[in-house]
Formats: structure tokens, sequence, C-alpha cells
């Protein structure tokens, strides 16, 4: 038989928990797009430039149906590239993701994100992230080729949004 007194002490412990103040709730997931062409004559992530806060998860989806695409960290982990993540975060490679996959990342370091689909890069298939508020990194001149590893294409550094821009808008869709 259930008492009165442990009825009582439940129903008190339910209100004092009604009470205490609440943590908020982990962010979405922010899904970035992989699309092309029909003809694949022109590939793209939408958005190209995006602005999150520290801990945010970040989703790519391919939603193209005619190719595979990666979502890549500039790292030199990554097939000998420039490093253009910040200095202790770590670089990710989702591998080749056909129509409909996805791959996510959690960004724990503050900075600038700079990522790239391995098959297309030289088609400037490029994106920029920027977990954290402004002025808490170091400024960067991010529009000109990095030192180390293999040369990032000119096509590429020309479709990086601006951080300034990113900064502006919060979400930077491809032109």
């Amino acid at each position: 038989m259930v008492s009165r007194r442990y009825i009582l002490r439940i129903g008190g412990g339910l209100l004092a928990g009604l009470l205490l103040p609440r943590l908020p709730l982990a962010a979405e997931a922010v899904e970035i797009r992989m699309q092309g062409n029909a003809d694949g004559s022109h590939v793209w992530f939408d958005p190209v430039g995006l602005r999150v806060e520290t801990g945010q998860t970040i989703r790519w989806i391919n939603l193209d149906p005619g190719n595979s695409h990666t979502a890549t960290a500039y790292h030199p982990k990554n097939f000998e590239r420039p490093l253009r993540i910040p200095g202790g975060a770590e670089p990710w490679d989702s591998d080749y993701l056909l129509p409909n996959e996805t791959f996510s990342i959690t960004l724990a370091v503050e900075g600038v994100y700079d990522f790239y689909c391995v098959p297309h890069e030289h088609a400037g298939m490029v994106g920029r992230i920027i977990v954290g508020q402004p002025g808490r990194f170091p400024a960067a001149d991010l529009s000109v080729q990095a030192t180390g590893g293999e040369p990032i294409p000119e096509i590429a550094l020309r479709a990086f949004p601006s951080v300034d821009e990113i900064m502006r808008q919060g979400v930077v869709r491809p032109a």
C-alpha cells in the first residue's frame, strides 16, 4: 500500500523539478544542401556561408540526383590541404555521399571553418562556416592562398563569401 507521505514526497519532487531553471535545449542541426544542375554543369553548397553558435551541429545532405559529393575540411590531414579551420579543431571528411545521404558534425571551437567538395573543388564547390561571436577569433585574410599543402584553385578562392558578409547576414546563399 502506498502511503500518503510517499505520494506527497513524489508530488513535492515533481513540483520542485518544475520550478528549477531550464537548461536550453541543444539547437537544431543546421542543414547545408549539396546541389547541382540536372546536366551536372554547375554544383554548389547552399548556403555557401553560415554563422552558427559553438556546439551547434551542421548536417550536409546531398540533394543532387546526378552527383556524389563530399564535405571536407581544409586541413593537412585531409589530402594534404592547407589549414583553413581553427587550431585545435578536429578536421572532418564525409567521404562520398550519394544522393539523399547525409553527414553531420558538431563544431566546438570558435573560428572560421572552410570546407570543400573533393571531386568538385575545381568547380568552386566550397563553403565557409563561422562559429561563435564576432571579434572572438583573429581576423585573417582568407581570400588568399594559405601556405602549406596543395594550392586551392582560384575559382574556389573566389567562391568563398567574406567573413564580414557572413557576420552581417548570418546565412549567405549562392549567387
